[in-house]
């Protein structure tokens, strides 16, 4: 597993900046104006900022990039970092400099001059969550230097309360990351499982329902998304209790397939391998969970996932099948292809009888259809409720989260019918991503608020994001815990 570059936080002396070495960075507006260690840092560099002010380049420069001057004269460090930032920042520009910071660092030691800057908070959330790597599988490099940020700040003891819990939310989508990146063969059902109670040790409440008693909770749907493959199938629980004693708990859904070969209906060899992220939605939940629990959030939240594996087999269930659901609903399996629902179905059920929660959200990598509308910018929202679809909406757009309404309705809850069960799994290829909504909410009770994530086309990319390299991006867990401290917590 990943862990988190460590950050340490100094006092500010533009004095000292001539023996840092590493990297530096000193901020400039984007009118030309320099700080105290901006112009400390060109001084030493015997004018280097503002030539580089002076220069076409800069004029092209846009709020939040960072321009690095290599091996500055007059100073020990390996490069001189020249963020272009206004002096009143808002979160979301401070963590996307930050994230440039990192980038430009590659990993080396780097020193922030933040002096008194506001949003410095933000800024090292973002150096936080760009510098990541996951390189659990490769040879180490030996020559590698150890990474560091040093922030350096007129008050570095306030600067570090007001990070501590944002750098708790980080380690969350670190987490989410490193699950979703993960290869099958390392992340079983099992290992999954593993991974989850180890967070005992943080305070949360962990408990492992096998198969057995799956079995004996009528958790037929899921059990028949698993039944082909050597790996168990389980549903993990986290409860964190942070709120008050009697206050219902929103609940977290996450669909959890290992790996996913489409079962029976068998998904082409081409781009296959990409399917060790269909457990991404319970990957956040988990990052999720970890970052509420990090942080000590005053919110009582349990978090489900269901976790199986997808596979091709003797046993496996067939195309046609009829199977019944916890509910007591009855399910024609059209297509094996589409099992994220049949997972997610038992396991909304189960979190409503037990729990009675305020909420439900359920994640899931479900469909790809919501890439073909939406692409990877943002994540498919389908709710039953405005305000806590409101609330979450407006979550994500506060972290940077891109999420989209989409919508539900009748005509495309019919394409489900069937004629020999309740419902089929599928309601054939138009609208695939509502159809695949509408199957979930018939496992919402009358009244429950609740809303559906469909995370296919932002859980892994192919490209980096403004916060993360190529791979797992780790989105939502951010969002998930922006709402549950906007609208879950106590004061």
């Amino acid at each position: 597993m990943s862990s988190l570059t460590p950050v340490r936080f100094a006092e500010y002396d533009p004095k000292a900046l001539a023996a840092m070495t590493g990297c530096v960075a000193v901020m400039v507006t984007p009118e030309g104006s320099l700080d105290q260690a901006a112009r400390s840092a060109n001084r030493l560099s015997k004018g280097a900022i503002a030539r580089l002010i002076e220069s076409e380049g800069f004029k092209k420069a846009k709020t939040g990039d960072v321009i690095p001057l290599a091996w500055p004269a007059g100073m020990q460090a390996e490069a001189l970092l020249v963020a272009v930032l206004p002096r009143k920042l808002t979160p979301v520009e401070a963590r996307q400099a930050g994230a440039k910071l990192a980038k430009a660092a590659g990993g080396k030691p780097l020193t922030v001059m933040a002096g008194s800057m506001n949003k410095a908070a933000d800024l090292t959330m973002g150096i936080a969550l760009r510098d990541y790597g996951f390189d659990n599988h490769k040879s180490p490099k030996e020559d590698k230097p150890a990474a560091e940020a040093v922030i350096a700040a007129k008050s570095p003891a306030d600067l570090e309360a007001a990070c501590t819990p944002l750098l708790a939310v980080a380690e969350g989508v670190h987490m989410t990351r490193d699950l979703v990146n993960e290869p099958a063969n390392v992340l079983t059902t099992t290992e999954f499982a593993r991974r989850i109670e180890e967070m005992k040790d943080i305070g949360l409440e962990v408990e492992v329902l096998e198969e057995a008693e799956l079995e004996k909770l009528g958790m037929r749907t899921l059990l028949s998304v698993g039944q082909g493959s050597d790996s168990p199938s389980k549903v993990a629980v986290m409860q964190w209790k942070g709120g008050a004693k009697d206050a219902a708990p929103l609940a977290l859904v996450g669909k959890g397939v290992v790996f996913d070969t489409g079962g029976i209906s068998l998904k082409p060899a081409g781009g296959m391998e990409d399917m060790t992220m269909d457990m991404g939605g319970a990957g956040v939940v988990t990052g999720t969970m970890k970052a509420l629990a990090l942080r000590k959030a005053k919110a009582n939240v349990v978090g489900l996932v269901g976790l199986v594996e997808n596979m091709p087999s003797g046993n496996a269930t067939r195309p046609g099948d009829v199977v019944k659901s916890m509910k007591g609903d009855t399910v024609e399996i059209i297509n094996t292809d589409a099992e994220g629902r049949l997972v997610l179905c038992d396991v909304l059920w189960y979190a409503q009888e037990r729990f009675k929660p305020a909420g439900v959200i359920d994640l899931a990598t479900l469909t790809g259809a919501i890439i073909i509308g939406l692409g990877h910018e943002n994540a498919g929202v389908f709710s039953n409720d405005d305000e806590l679809c409101n609330a979450f909406l407006k979550a994500a757009k506060s972290e940077d989260e891109g999420a989209w309404r989409m919508p539900l309705g009748k005509a495309y809850d019919d394409q489900l019918k069937s004629r020999i069960a309740d419902m089929k799994n599928v309601g054939g290829r138009p609208a695939g991503s509502i159809t695949a909504a509408q199957f979930l909410k018939r496992f919402i009770k009358d009244g429950m608020p609740w809303i559906h994530l469909d995370i296919a086309g932002v859980a892994s990319v192919k490209s980096e994001t403004a916060y993360a390299p190529k791979g797992a991006t780790g989105w939502g867990v951010m969002a998930l815990n922006r709402l549950v401290a906007d609208k879950f917590e106590s004061e």
